[in-house]
This record gives C-alpha cells, sequence and structure tokens, in this order.
C-alpha cells in the first residue's frame, strides 16, 4: 500500500466511495494503492490521532523501529508506546512483528502500512 487518507466525512460519503470502488471493480480496473479511513467527527479522529501518536506514526512511516527505539526517541514510556501501537494497529495504520532479540529474548518491531498519510478533517 502506498497511501493511506485519513478523513471526515458522512455514511453517504462512505457508501458512495464504496460504491465507485465496486463498479471499479466489476470493470476488472486496478486500484490505485490508496486506502481511506473514515471517521464521522473531527473530535474523535483528532482523539484517535493525538500529537503523540502522530508522532509515532512519522518515526515508523520511513524505518520500522523496536518500542524501545519508540521509548527512547520520543522520550516516552514503554508502556504508552505498547498501548498506542496497539491502538494504531487496531485502526489499521501499523503493523507490528515479534522477533528475536539476541541476549535478551524477543522485541517487537513497528512499522507503517503506507509510505504516506494524509489526514483530511472536515468541519460541518
Amino acid at each position: 500500500m502506498t497511501k493511506i487518507v485519513i478523513r471526515t466525512d458522512d455514511a453517504a460519503a462512505f457508501f458512495s466511495r464504496a460504491k465507485a470502488a465496486s463498479r471499479k471493480a466489476d470493470r476488472g480496473e486496478a486500484f490505485d494503492g490508496t486506502v481511506t479511513l473514515s471517521f464521522e467527527d473531527p473530535q474523535r479522529m483528532f482523539t484517535v490521532l493525538s500529537g503523540a501518536r502522530r508522532r509515532l506514526m512519522v518515526e515508523v512511516m520511513h524505518e520500522p523501529k523496536t518500542i524501545n527505539e519508540l521509548s527512547h526517541r520520543l522520550r516516552r514510556n514503554r508502556s504508552a508506546i505498547t498501548k498506542d501501537v496497539g491502538l494504531l494497529e487496531r485502526a489499521g495504520l501499523l503493523v507490528s512483528q515479534r522477533q528475536p532479540n539476541p541476549g535478551h529474548g524477543i522485541q517487537k518491531v513497528v512499522r507503517s502500512v503506507a509510505r504516506r498519510i494524509e489526514m483530511v478533517a472536515t468541519l460541518r
């Protein structure tokens, strides 16, 4: 996936985009690698994508990092980073993978699902 668009939108716009995508699939046309994540309420979008979580996403967009690396770079508690990674994984924005950490057990490596993320909030 190359790009994620996070936006505020109502249900009608969501279904309109879904219908257009279905028509495109029916015609056998290729998709451009963009995924859209919609929130109905701008406040909810910015609650989920708080400043701290956006900084975390920026840290892993170009290079995967471990939870420990993120904790040090962002100067945040390791448990807070772990909690935010879990929330962003459930939202489909990040993925993590456990891997061996020689001499120290297992470590979790976090990466972004896209090279580019756009946020669009429309107040109505």
